[in-house]
């Protein structure tokens, strides 16, 4: 056991920073407090008060360069909101940068991690400076500014090692990773592949399953062995009776994670994506700071500080290493079938087991507790050398660094986080909040003073007292710099989407029924829930319930689709205050998972907070919960602190773990970024391969032209039928961007791009006469609209109202038009599922059947008032057609629209909703128009005002946008619409 300090029966540290005074009491800790660090109750919040964290909560260096003094502001004690707190300041001499349009925002780097600086091109701006890491050669011997890095070793733009050629390569990407097909069924493909072959004497890519997946294993690219050793238990043997679980030996799978990191440093696809130093981002026009990325937090900033104290240290990169870990059930192992694996492809840890007689054996318990972090110090043991004395790795951009390792977050789930805590089940593992009061004031944990306890305590008393279990030794003790309770990190998945809203809040909805209605009745209006839950319409990237609520396996993914949707559907069976409590963690929830969030996204996600500590009282109201002493509502309270620590949790939770950018980690991603790299992944196989032929064997391309060409090969993809619809205009370009209808089937989640921001696009026609259409959509007065869009687009000076000019003045179009069922738009979303760049394209349905199902027409918003915030500026509407026409050379792409009113001047009060109603023109007439593509900012999503009306059973959700006089505007549909629909 690794020594513990002395300490006496002072064992309550003061918690406010550089105080280092200890008591034995509370009582007598809050009376040193309010002598010697007072504070004041701050004032409910105003516009006129500064954001949540006033200036920023470090010193730092304003846009003129002065140096700032700390500010601590008052927190308002009720809620108990684990308010920000001042970390390590930055020193006057910090790194200043401005970048973003207009200068528009400012970073103080720290330091003490000298960098070089060099022009990146940035994606959605023009030209910043970015830092990274100061180079040096392979020695660790700094370099002089601008030198380039060493030479690549090249590769011929033909060498498919371990494939012979690009057939073999993107046959093993089709089947092992983008079909994931079984082994069998990649031996009976082979087989019949064969068979078309043998007359030719040729035969198949690959023997078997066996020889792709060697041939796939054989990559040198981002190649770490896995590795196994084997523990066993080590303590006192009895005599008899001896369980399974002691004489049982268990093995660990893992590969190094010294090699697993420096491979992530060295892979060029993240080159340009990483910060290589600590940083405090500000707004250049108030100085208010803002968190996005890990490396603005004060926790890595605190650790540049700690390390930074030795010389040697200089000029090197902090890499924090995140970890991340989630029981789970495996259908392969070797005995077992829990593991927890170590995220980050490091390793599983191997969990023992015995039978139900031993069980609740607490020496089993303690081992299997134990054994946990025992394997954790042991498999990180060869980053530790790194932690404390620099070494040199090579980076995505080809230069050699210095680089330091520390132990970063760890994400986990509440049980995981028990076990990591080295805490008992149902206290917190970041504060000393005890177990039956979890939302009271307290301080944080931290390993001085669980030192202190241990030390002077008893096991009982840790365990009854303060929650510790006091015989476990953390792994994080094994390391430098390193504090168990601090790095644990929030986790929106676990904490809110399936702990707070699905486990607590949907299940009291039920149970509230339950208690106060009888049992045929609740069940009444459960089954009503269910069917209004069903009943909404179709959006990109919104998961659909058939069957409302009731399937009994949720996965995160149904959670966090639930949290859509199930707002308006409790509406008229539940009180105003439980529909309020909802509103506030949903819009706590959407708060914390922006990209970026700034000191008065603070302000915000602590007034949420507060609204749902007081509208939850309605359950307690209701007798549905006797106490909100839940662990994973009460981690809430830590989200403003743990944000200053980590930046936006946005990219630190374990939906990390879920994330598609885990793939490009794997060995066919890395090869295809090689092989693209090189110029190689130009063009399909098929392509490729007649290029060849042409350049080789002219004469037998003479001999087949008869039967396929190269030309008709671009045309069998861009061809389409005279008449009929296709395909996708894309509505960020003067091209559209056109794909079948086929191509996107099951693709109803949008699409992550995971390019730069680039849109690429080609054209394709389906030409169709005016008035076919107009017959088609029964809309007699189409060719009057198209008139007047067209007098609108070729004068857009002209000051009169459309009413006020005459009709012979509008020009005539009598030509034919391109009908499209689908528009795509990419725009920049990172807070939603995204790309490497933040982009993500979602796709808007006009079309008169949907998947042979029923027609389906989505709902857009319209800027009519891009200068106004939120809901008053754009404008609601449902598309009726998207089409394009060509007039003196200029082709218009066009919606056919029909307009919803907003009803009222703000949203309604319960659910934060904006209310719409579908509008009509002066005479009574539907008000329908034709806008320019451009017009429509981004889809937009709309659910029945359902009220206190059950909903019919034939009710279909294709009948949704049809059926109801009013709509709540659903902001809850995406991130990106939050931010639209306030």
């Amino acid at each position: 056991m690794p020594p513990r300090r002395n300490h006496n029966a002072l064992q309550l540290p003061c918690g406010q920073p550089n105080c280092q005074q200890y008591f034995k009491t509370p009582a007598g800790r809050t009376k040193h407090r309010l002598s010697a660090h007072p504070t004041f109750a701050a004032p409910t919040a105003h516009p006129d008060i500064p954001p949540l964290g006033g200036p920023p909560s470090t010193p730092h260096v304003d846009g003129s360069g002065h140096s700032q003094h700390p500010y601590s502001p008052p927190y308002d004690n009720v809620d108990q909101v684990d308010a920000p707190r001042p970390s390590s300041p930055p020193l006057p001499d910090v790194e200043v940068e401005f970048f973003g349009p207009g200068n528009r925002l400012y970073r103080n780097y720290h330091k003490d991690l000298d960098g070089k600086w060099c022009t990146n091109f940035f994606i959605l701006y023009s030209c910043f400076f970015l830092p990274v890491a100061q180079p040096c050669d392979e020695n660790g011997v700094f370099l002089p500014p601008g030198t380039p890095p060493p030479p690549p070793v090249n590769r011929s733009d033909d060498d498919w090692m371990p494939f012979q050629n690009h057939t073999e390569f993107e046959t093993a990407e089709f089947l092992f990773k983008d079909d994931q097909m079984s082994a069998s069924k990649i031996d009976c493909l082979l087989n019949l592949w064969a068979a078309t072959l043998a007359k030719h004497n040729d035969c198949p890519p690959f023997a078997d399953h066996r020889d792709l997946y060697s041939t796939i294993d054989s990559s040198p690219l981002r190649d770490v062995k896995w590795d196994c050793f084997q523990v066993q238990y080590s303590g006192k043997i009895p005599d008899i009776d001896v369980p399974s679980w002691v004489s049982n030996s268990y093995d660990v799978w893992f590969r190094d994670p010294r090699e697993v990191i420096r491979n992530m440093l060295a892979n060029p696809m993240f080159a340009d994506e990483m910060d290589y130093h600590p940083y405090c981002e500000f707004s250049s026009s108030n100085d208010e700071r803002q968190w996005k990325d890990f490396m603005s937090g004060d926790w890595a900033w605190d650790q540049a500080d700690d390390i930074s104290k030795d010389p040697g240290t200089i000029g090197s990169t902090f890499i924090p290493v995140i970890l991340g870990s989630d029981k789970t059930m495996v259908s392969v192992g070797t005995g077992n079938n829990e593991y927890y694996p170590l995220y980050a492809s490091i390793g599983f840890l191997a969990i023992p087991k015995t039978t139900r007689q031993y069980a609740a054996d607490p020496k089993f318990r303690k081992f299997r507790r134990q054994l946990f972090h025992s394997l954790l110090s042991r498999i990180l043991q060869t980053l530790r050398p790194g932690m404390t004395k620099p070494e040199v790795a090579r980076f995505g951009d080809g230069h050699f660094c210095r680089v330091i390792y520390g132990l970063g977050p760890y994400i986990a789930d509440y049980e995981e986080q028990v076990l990591l805590a080295c805490i008992v089940r149902g206290w917190c593992p970041r504060c000393l909040a005890p177990h039956n009061n979890l939302d009271n004031d307290a301080l944080d944990h931290c390993r001085e003073h669980t030192d202190a306890l241990v030390e002077e305590g008893t096991l009982g008393e840790l365990w009854d007292d303060y929650g510790i279990v006091g015989d476990l030794i953390p792994f994080m003790n094994d390391f430098p710099h390193a504090d168990i309770n601090q790095p644990i990190a929030l986790d929106i998945l676990h904490q809110l989407i399936k702990g707070a809203f699905k486990d607590h809040l949907v299940a009291w909805v039920e149970d509230y029924l339950e208690v106060t209605y009888r049992k045929r009745e609740a069940k009444q209006r459960m089954d009503d829930i269910d069917r209004r839950i069903a009943a909404v319409a179709s959006f990109s990237g919104l998961r659909r319930f058939p069957e409302g609520r009731g399937f009994k396996q949720w996965t995160g993914d149904d959670s966090k689709a639930l949290m859509k949707v199930y707002l308006p559907a409790i509406e008229g069976h539940v009180p105003s205050g439980i529909v309020q409590a909802f509103r506030a963690l949903l819009e706590f929830c959407y708060y914390v998972h922006r990209n970026i969030i700034s000191e008065t996204s603070l302000m915000k996600i602590q007034d949420a907070l507060a609204r749902f500590h007081q509208h939850r009282e309605a359950f307690q109201d209701a007798g549905v919960v006797s106490s909100f002493s839940l662990p994973r509502q009460h981690s809430l309270l830590h989200y403003p602190r743990l944000i200053q620590l980590f930046g936006a949790p946005n990219g630190l939770c374990s939906l990390i773990m879920e994330s598609k950018h885990i793939k490009a980690l794997d060995k066919l991603a890395a090869m295809r970024t090689d092989f693209t790299s090189r110029g190689m992944m130009n063009g399909t196989v098929l392509s490729v391969v007649f290029e060849a032929l042409c350049t080789s064997y002219p004469w037998l391309v003479r001999n087949i032209s008869n039967y396929v060409s190269i030309e008709q090969i671009q045309e069998a993809y861009n061809e389409a039928d005279n008449g009929d619809r296709h395909g996708i205009m894309d509505l960020n370009d003067d091209a559209w961007h056109i794909r079948n209808e086929d191509e996107l089937e099951g693709n109803e989640n949008g699409e992550v791009d995971d390019g730069p921001t680039l849109v690429q696009a080609h054209v394709q026609l389906a030409r169709t006469p005016l008035p076919a259409l107009a017959i088609e959509l029964e809309m007699p007065q189409l060719s009057a609209l198209l008139r007047q869009f067209l007098f609108e687009q070729l004068h857009p000076d002209d000051p009169r109202d459309l009413s006020d000019i005459l009709e012979f003045q509008f020009p005539s179009y009598d030509g034919r038009i391109s009908i499209f069922n689908s528009a795509s738009s990419t725009f920049y979303a990172p807070s939603d599922i995204s790309g490497i760049g933040g982009m993500r394209t979602e796709y808007i349905r006009a079309c008169p059947l949907w998947r042979n199902e029923a027609p389906r027409y989505d709902c857009i918003f319209v800027n009519t008032n891009p200068e106004l915030e939120g809901m008053q500026g754009p404008d609601v509407a449902r598309v009726l057609c998207f089409f394009s026409f060509t007039v003196r050379g200029t082709t218009f792409p066009c919606a056919v629209i029909r307009w919803f009113d907003t009803v009222g001047d703000s949203a309604n009060e319960d659910t934060s909703l904006w209310v719409v109603c579908l509008g009509f023109a002066p005479n009574h007439s539907p008000n329908i128009s034709i806008i320019h593509v451009d017009a429509i900012y981004h889809a937009a999503h709309l659910i029945p005002v359902y009220g206190t009306h059950f909903v019919s059973h034939d009710l279909k959700f294709h009948h949704s946008y049809d059926s109801f006089r009013f709509y709540y505007v659903n902001k809850y549909a995406d991130h990106h619409a939050f931010e639209i629909a306030f």
